[in-house]
């Protein structure tokens, strides 16, 4: 039994190792974009459906509460977390606009939308990117395996080199934490 716990945690470090080998410029470029919008005023939408949606939620969380030191609140939304807006949506217009309708409500010129999709195929989350480029916000996709529909529709795209979706939120879990200690140190310094 414990060897196959120690393989399933092996197999989490070794996607993140690849995943960070092929990313890790883009990783400090994404940083470096993020705190650059954050310092101009803009916001940042996270959005995706599941585990993806919690992710999208939990990124939010730290940037507007604070990740490890203490700072001011950085505007970042996610867009799964109304109930009320996305049961509205939905019944009225159908659960594939539940994203683009937020980002055509909240986004702006200069605001940056994550859509996150561990297969990349999630119509609403291809909607929520599409409404996003319409508005000229920079558009960030988080998915896994080929990337799916999602890789072509965005400015920044990481992929986990994994279909494991297991793995895949693992790592971009990951990444938003290393995302929150790159723009901390933009915006702060270097502890």
């Amino acid at each position: 039994m414990s060897q196959r716990i120690r393989r399933w945690f092996e197999e989490s470090a070794e996607t993140k190792l690849k995943f960070v080998a092929e990313h890790a410029d883009r990783i400090q470029k994404l940083a470096d974009l993020l705190a650059e919008t954050f310092r101009k005023g803009g916001k940042v939408l996270l959005f995706g459906n599941g585990g993806s949606a919690t992710d999208a939620s939990h990124l939010a969380a730290e940037f507007v509460g604070r990740y490890r030191r203490e700072r001011a609140p950085l505007a970042a939304l996610a867009l799964s977390s109304d109930q009320a807006k996305l049961t509205c949506i939905a019944n009225d217009y159908g659960y594939d606009e539940v994203f683009a309708r937020q980002v055509q409500a909240l986004g702006r010129k200069g605001d940056v939308a994550v859509g996150i999709s561990t297969s990349g195929n999630s119509p609403n989350v291809l909607k929520g990117l599409q409404a996003a480029r319409t508005l000229g916000l920079v558009t960030v996709a988080w998915t896994g395996g080929t990337g799916g529909k999602l890789a072509g529709l965005a400015d920044h795209v990481f992929i986990v080199p994994s279909t494991v979706v297991a793995r895949i939120q693992e790592t971009h879990l990951t990444l938003g934490h290393v995302l929150c200690e790159l723009v901390d140190e933009a915006l702060l310094g270097k502890e």
